[in-house]
């Protein structure tokens, strides 16, 4: 039977309602256009287009995968973060919105010769950077292999290569020189917030990347006690942190003197990112 966008996308709609309820219609809209390969605004006026038997067992199977709480990029293979669309897969956590105020605030005050990008993942901070600072070189560094892989992908996408290194380090152990800016999201979840996290993150995202367990404060620990040796004077850094985790964190760098420390909220108010100035 011949079916159009617009029939399949009911359908589809209607079984990803009963199992994920909120939201199913935006999704179900985002993998049509996902599948017609067009930008999500533009399909109300590609509803009316005749699908292909092909076309219709893979929007199914995107909605199957969905269904069972695979996040969207995941089914995708992209994640829009800042100004740009960003390769991702399981092996990367998954960008957010909400550390995008990471890259405002490091993008105000003295432009930077040189950032640092711990953690890197898919790369989704560092390039966002380096694509505002076009004087500016970068180097990402990950404890995984995996994840650098999908971060040279976007390194690749963005016409970077001549701008950002990527290297495998966990944290500081593999790093060189000093650097004028220094980022970083790290994993902060708690172990008993991992608990209560829900599937689409805790069963498809690396918890390498969402958590060290314990109080999610480890990384921070680990963070501030070499941070001094490898920021230059008048440099900069930049953490992101859990909406609980304020005080904590500014705590953790404070004690170490290594200078000014002030925590920034989000756009919703919440605690979201701690800086230090040297």
């Amino acid at each position: 039977m011949i079916q159009t966008a617009s029939m399949v996308l009911r359908s589809g709609t209607k079984l990803l309602t009963a199992s994920i309820g909120d939201g199913a219609a935006r999704d179900a809209r985002i993998l049509m256009a996902h599948i017609l390969d067009i930008s999500p605004s533009r399909l109300p006026i590609a509803l009316s287009r005749m699908l292909t038997p092909q076309q219709v067992a893979q929007f199914e199977h995107t909605i199957h995968c969905r269904a069972a709480h695979t996040p969207i990029s995941h089914i995708t293979g992209k994640r829009a973060f800042w100004k740009y669309d960003f390769c991702v897969t399981p092996d990367v956590l998954d960008p957010r919105p909400e550390t995008e105020t990471l890259i405002e605030l490091a993008l105000q005050g003295p432009e930077p010769a040189t950032i640092l990008d711990l953690g890197t993942g898919s790369g989704c901070i560092l390039l966002s950077l380096l694509s505002e600072l076009p004087q500016a070189m970068g180097i990402g560094v990950d404890i995984s292999e995996a994840a650098l892989k999908i971060a040279s992908e976007n390194v690749d996408g963005l016409d970077l290569t001549d701008r950002a290194t990527l290297q495998i380090s966990d944290w500081f152990s593999e790093v060189n020189g000093q650097f004028d800016l220094i980022v970083s999201n790290p994993p902060y979840i708690t172990e008993a917030e991992m608990l209560e996290l829900e599937p689409a993150v805790c069963n498809h995202e690396p918890h390498l990347a969402l958590t060290t367990g314990g109080d999610g404060l480890s990384a921070y620990r680990n963070l501030a006690k070499d941070l001094k040796n490898y920021l230059t004077p008048g440099g900069r850094a930049f953490f992101e942190i859990g909406k609980d985790q304020g005080q904590k964190v500014y705590d953790i760098f404070a004690n170490t003197g290594i200078g000014p420390v002030v925590i920034h909220p989000d756009l919703g108010g919440h605690p979201r990112i701690v800086s230090v100035n040297v």
